[in-house]
């Protein structure tokens, strides 16, 4: 015998306050949402070294910028802080090749022990 198809049965309340279960009547658990993409990204060896060169990077050309508006604008020059401000920039970039470096050697160390080892030619 079969059940005639009609609407779903619910309760005439809803369900009690806190209830976690779908609408469908599973008894999974929702998974909590996020406000924007989560990346299932894993951080490589290098990342955080790219990360603070490309601050330090950007806080050095901003320093350059305001080291060199006052020889456009015609007013008087910046103390010698802003000068050395702008070492920044340099050291940024050598900091950031680096991460990139590690993060380079680190993959490639990864794919060496994952590929097999090569057998011995017969030549």
């Amino acid at each position: 015998m079969q059940r005639a198809a009609g609407p779903a049965v619910t309760k005439a309340n809803g369900p009690p306050a806190g209830d976690k279960t779908p609408p469908g009547g599973s008894s999974v658990l929702l998974a909590p949402t996020y406000p924007g993409q989560v990346s299932d990204e894993t951080p490589q060896a290098g990342d955080l070294l790219v990360r603070i060169g490309a601050i330090m990077f950007l806080v050095g050309a901003a320093a350059t910028l305001a080291t060199v508006a006052p020889l456009f604008l015609g007013t008087e020059p910046l103390p010698s802080v802003f000068y050395w401000l702008c070492m920044l920039m340099g050291l940024g970039f050598l900091v950031a090749a680096t991460g990139v470096i590690r993060s380079a050697r680190a993959g490639r160390r990864q794919a060496a022990a994952s590929s097999p080892p090569s057998a011995p030619s017969a030549t």
